[in-house]
């Protein structure tokens, strides 16, 4: 009795540390992703002031498999390469931020991309509810993504950089009546690209990796 016990526990501890190595193998794999796309060019294509981005790709299928932490620590990867892109002057409208507003420009690129790992792992834990979750649930958890990022990049713009030159020239460039007609008018088609590339690619990926690794 004594030993079927203690097998059983070692049993669960090694179950829980293949578990975490999975985790810790996935994050790195999803980081080093994100990190080569970025640097590749395979990741961005410029639109104008703005680059149609699929970065949000592998922060969705993390964030999806991961979990919210994971899905911001990802994000985080994310937005340290917009940043970099700001700093380096290779995105025409966070560089302009930059020179301005440093350190509100960190909190653009870096911050607005955490929560929107953040919120992409959250939502989908949420519509798992610790069930075995349907297909859909996979690309619903995957749009956020693009989404989430679009609503929280774009907000923090309109609310903070609004009534900056170089946005109200922007404004004026697109005949924008609010901000909302703005970043409608700005982001446009491309939105919708970048959400559906990530909603298709995103989901299957993350339902075919959650498949062959924890069996579901």
């Amino acid at each position: 009795m004594e030993e079927k016990r203690i097998s059983a526990t070692g049993t669960r501890r090694i179950s829980g540390m293949t578990r975490r190595t999975k985790r810790l193998t996935l994050t790195s794999m999803f980081v080093a992703i994100e990190l080569m796309m970025w640097a590749i060019g395979m990741g961005q294509v410029p639109m104008g002031v703005l680059n149609m981005s699929f970065l949000t790709v592998p922060v969705a299928v993390g964030a999806i498999l991961l979990g919210p932490a994971m899905g911001a620590v990802l994000g985080g990867t994310f937005g340290l390469t917009s940043l970099i892109d700001a700093i380096t002057g290779k995105s025409v409208m966070t560089s302009t931020f930059f020179g301005q507003q440093p350190f509100l420009t960190v909190l653009l690129c870096v911050g607005t991309r955490v929560l929107m790992g953040l919120f992409t792992g959250w939502l989908f834990k949420v519509l798992r509810h610790g069930e075995k979750p349907a297909i859909w649930k996979y690309y619903v958890g995957a749009i956020a993504a693009p989404l989430s990022n679009t609503l929280f990049f774009m907000g923090y713009i309109c609310l903070v950089f609004y009534q900056t030159e170089f946005v109200q020239n922007l404004v004026a460039s697109k005949g924008a009546a609010n901000p909302f007609m703005f970043v409608v008018l700005l982001v446009g088609v491309q939105g919708l690209i970048e959400a559906a590339v990530c909603c298709a690619i995103g989901g299957s990926v993350a339902k075919g990796v959650a498949h062959a690794v924890y069996k579901e």
